[in-house]
């Protein structure tokens, strides 16, 4: 059963102060512990089969998701790639970041883009990391029908699966996490700071965010469902779950057009 309750990340109001603080914190737990290393076959088999050299990462947070092709992309992909690192709210500061310590082989887009409306004129592969959960069935649907329509290759990673040991381990060990490692997070932030140890208002939204996530988590089947309804015919598309090397499932949807 999946509950679509809210979160704060994806609150129009919700301070950017505080938003940017978790998408940090986030970004620093994904690149930490490599979560997403399992992805790389799965993006280099479409970069293999489509030819494509460029990437847009839609939904990027802290950029965290994508850490795993910053270091070598061609060493990975056996071509020179372009990525581009994009949100609906961007944390502008992770993204320099990431643009300076990758040499420029990381770009950002500056403005907001939004995952449900990308722009007609980006027609890089699609990824989302850590990000379909955040969208009700119908709008998930709608960004896979946008590839589609566009002849795009899409693929989508999810960096844990529903289960009541991933909703127990974010509501126990997620507050300690960060009492652990807050002063190691970059760049550094006073209000991080403030926010974690005084007024605990990061730590606490994060957790909320955790636990909703797993709620809000579709299944591959339940991915694939959506693939299936959208075009069956002239993608090809396959889900399933891969294991990292802490043991963490990382649930994935990828999709390119078989012409």
């Amino acid at each position: 059963m999946r509950l679509h309750l809210f979160e704060f990340e994806d609150l129009s109001w919700f301070p950017d102060v505080i938003r940017r603080c978790q998408t940090d914190y986030l970004h620093f737990v994904i690149s930490k512990f490599e979560i997403y290393k399992p992805a790389v076959p799965l993006v280099k088999e479409v970069i293999d089969k489509t030819g494509t050299n460029e990437i847009i990462d839609l939904c990027s947070g802290g950029g965290g998701g994508t850490d795993v092709f910053h270091k070598n992309p061609e060493e990975i992909t056996g071509k020179q790639i372009k990525m581009t690192l994009s949100d609906k709210y961007p944390n502008l500061t992770a993204f320099e970041q990431i643009k300076t310590s990758t040499g420029g082989k990381v770009d950002y887009i500056k403005e907001s883009v939004d995952a449900l409306n990308v722009p007609q004129n980006i027609k890089a592969m699609r990824t989302l990391f850590s990000s379909f959960h955040h969208f009700k069935p119908e709008d998930a649907k709608s960004i896979l029908k946008s590839a589609v329509t566009n002849e795009i290759p899409i693929a989508v990673f999810e960096g844990a699966e529903k289960s009541i040991l991933n909703f127990l381990g974010i509501l126990l060990l997620t507050p300690l996490t960060f009492i652990i490692i807050t002063p190691f997070i970059k760049p550094f932030r006073l209000s991080r700071i403030f926010f974690t140890y005084l007024i605990p208002l990061i730590p606490l939204t994060t957790v909320w965010d955790g636990l909703v996530s797993v709620l809000r988590m579709y299944s591959p089947n339940e991915m694939l469902k959506m693939a299936m309804e959208v075009d069956s015919i002239n993608y090809k598309w396959s889900s399933g779950k891969v294991r990292g090397k802490i043991g963490n499932a990382v649930l994935y949807l990828v999709g390119y057009p078989v012409n």
